[in-house]
């Protein structure tokens, strides 16, 4: 579809901004004003989407042009924005320049959370806030045209628009993961690696960024990202290490898929040639981690989004659906006597609060289900292999890689 014309416009004279860089690490405010379904597609974590036209009317203008021109199209799309329609978009556009302006992004997002999800950052005092549409072509012109005819203030736009910095970006991930030196941190499950990672300033969380534990029992209460959303996100997050001046990073050891998310191929073919650290902890600690962080963290997690009664139903649902993921693998008696634990597990929990069902039904997975497979992953990898230790020394080791 193209960018939306209007007639009468003005000679384009407001500022662009190509520095993609400094947008991302400064975690600069974005005005994405792309349809809605083309944010839902795509979108950078610091941006917020007010668009010029919904999802109806872009469609209807890309129907338009594809059977009956450019022209044709230009016309239909100047009819759609009806002048309440500008008048709603100018002072909803103006409001975000004006907050991010005077408050910084943290208080502004605030204040727009029902437009779109975004994440708790510092403002850049270079901008308040920059905006774009897809090629930062006349999308984003209009958008600065409206805004200063509302506000009287020029705001500046990205110059190539979301296209130049999702380019960026993934040509980010594939300079750094062969520029920048990665340790993968190894362990069997419960090891405690993420809990140790996030003690780490050099650390990169890539479960956390695709919000999935990376196991059968690894889904949130949340949705997983989209692939293009975490990529983005992967690729900023290695723009700050770089800018913080780190040179080695350190990712915990993963396959090439975390859930529904897969690692970009760059990186995973570097992670499987780096060095090797492995974390290794007593059953008794792996047995308590793998409580605390799949059952007691995850229920917290379904309490947040459903409330504590629907959350325990949902919890249930959850530890059921996960449990039946790995029947095939179990076989079909140690599966039946898992579920019967399982649901034996979830109501002892429910009557008492009790954790004590759990104890030896994961005790019984991470042994019979988990090492195995672990063991198996491992075969190739002993070679690589630079460091072993407890979490008291592997994170004084790792410490210490901090260049």
């Amino acid at each position: 579809m193209p960018d939306l014309k209007l007639e009468g416009l003005p000679k384009d004279d407001h500022p662009s901004v190509d520095d993609y860089a400094a947008l991302f690490i400064n975690d600069i405010p974005l005005l994405d004003v792309r349809a809605p379904i083309e944010f839902k597609q795509g979108a950078f974590p610091n941006a917020v989407n007010i668009p010029l036209l919904d999802d109806k009317q872009r469609e209807a203008v890309g129907t338009v042009y594809k059977n009956q021109g450019q022209d044709a199209a230009i016309l239909l799309g100047a009819q759609l924005v009806a002048e309440e329609e500008q008048i709603k978009r100018k002072k909803l556009w103006a409001e975000f320049f004006s907050k991010t302006a005077s408050r910084g992004k943290t208080e502004a997002t605030k204040e727009f959370h029902n437009l779109a999800p975004m994440d708790e950052m510092q403002t850049s005092q270079k901008w308040g806030g920059v905006l774009y549409c897809f090629r930062g072509g006349l999308r984003s012109k209009i958008s600065q045209q409206w805004v200063f005819d509302h506000s009287g203030e020029k705001q500046a736009r990205v110059d190539g628009g979301y296209k130049a910095m999702r380019r960026f970006l993934i040509d980010t991930i594939e300079r750094l993961s062969e520029e920048m030196s990665i340790v993968v941190l190894g362990g069997r499950t419960g090891s405690g690696k993420t809990r140790l990672l996030k003690q780490l300033d050099n650390s990169i969380d890539l479960e956390g960024l695709a919000n999935h534990r990376g196991s059968a029992f690894g889904p949130t209460a949340t949705p997983q990202p989209t692939q293009i959303n975490f990529e983005n996100n992967l690729a900023i997050e290695l723009l700050k290490k770089e800018a913080a001046g780190h040179q080695l990073i350190v990712i915990e050891d993963e396959g090439r898929n975390v859930g529904s998310i897969g690692l970009p191929q760059r990186l995973f073919e570097a992670m499987q040639t780096s060095p090797l650290v492995m974390l290794e902890v007593t059953e008794e600690d792996r047995n308590k981690v793998s409580i605390d962080e799949y059952i007691l963290d995850t229920q917290r997690s379904f309490d947040e989004v459903y409330g504590k009664e629907q959350g325990e139903v949902e919890l249930a649902k959850h530890l059921l659906n996960s449990l039946a993921k790995i029947k095939k693998r179990l076989g079909g008696i140690r599966y039946e006597e898992a579920r019967k634990q399982m649901l034996a597990a979830i109501q002892l929990r429910s009557e008492s609060g009790s954790i004590a069902g759990f104890i030896p039904l994961v005790s019984s997975l991470l042994v019979d289900y988990y090492d195995p497979m672990y063991d198996y992953q491992s075969r190739n990898k002993h070679d690589r292999v630079v460091f072993k230790g407890g979490y008291k020394e592997v994170y004084k080791y790792l410490s210490s890689k901090t260049a």
